[in-house]
């Protein structure tokens, strides 16, 4: 399935345009084994003119048929390729950037490519609960691998150290895996790196419905 590019966007924004748009689809909690808890997720990535994305991912409990049971939780957060900041940048708050985006033009995007053929990313995402994580990344043509840079609790959160995620886009579907690592210790997943304390968390595999 060819990947159409907004006319209006950013240029900055080009090897992220993929993602825009609406997704929904459902998936399994844990390493998704047949005892495995079902959940439906709908995700959203907006583009407004500024270089990055906002990305909002609501999900629910579903019974095994699909059927809705409780809303399980919302995360929201901001996507962007990872480059220095600077004056022609909006921020901190509300101070605003150049009417021109920072980045102008497609040679000075790929500029940023990195040595491994992608580009860095970087991704911040927020969760119920004082919960807030920092990723690092790369994205490669239609995938995307991320690690938590930093995770910041509030003084009654929960236990939560670390993550990864992987993303890829297969025939104009994403699909999404998701690890952690929290203060419990249930059986390692066999597909998690030894030594990292990372568990399977979750997956899911969404279709594009805007």
């Amino acid at each position: 399935m060819p990947i159409e590019i907004p006319t209006d966007l950013t240029p900055e924004l080009v090897p992220l345009s993929w993602l825009i748009g609406e997704w929904e689809g459902s998936g399994r909690l844990g390493s998704g084994d047949e005892d495995s808890e079902h959940f439906f997720q709908h995700v959203s990535f907006i583009q407004n003119g500024l270089p990055y994305l906002q990305y909002r991912a609501e999900s629910w409990l579903t019974a095994d048929d699909g059927t809705r049971l409780r809303p399980l939780t919302v995360e929201t957060g901001f996507w962007a390729l990872e480059r220095k900041q600077i004056d022609a940048d909006s921020g901190p708050g509300l101070i605003p950037g150049d009417i021109v985006p920072a980045l102008r033009s497609a040679d000075e995007v790929e500029a940023l490519r990195n040595t491994d053929g992608g580009f860095d990313i970087a991704v911040s995402i927020a969760h119920p609960g004082g919960i807030s994580e920092l990723y690092y990344g790369q994205i490669k043509g239609p995938q995307i691998r991320l690690s938590t840079d930093m995770v910041m609790r509030g003084s009654h959160s929960k236990e939560y150290s670390a993550a990864t995620r992987i993303f890829g886009l297969v025939d104009g579907n994403l699909l999404w895996r998701w690890d952690v690592a929290t203060g419990s210790s249930p059986t390692r997943d066999a597909s998690s790196e030894p030594g990292n304390g990372l568990e399977a968390h979750a997956s899911a595999f969404l279709r594009k419905v805007s």
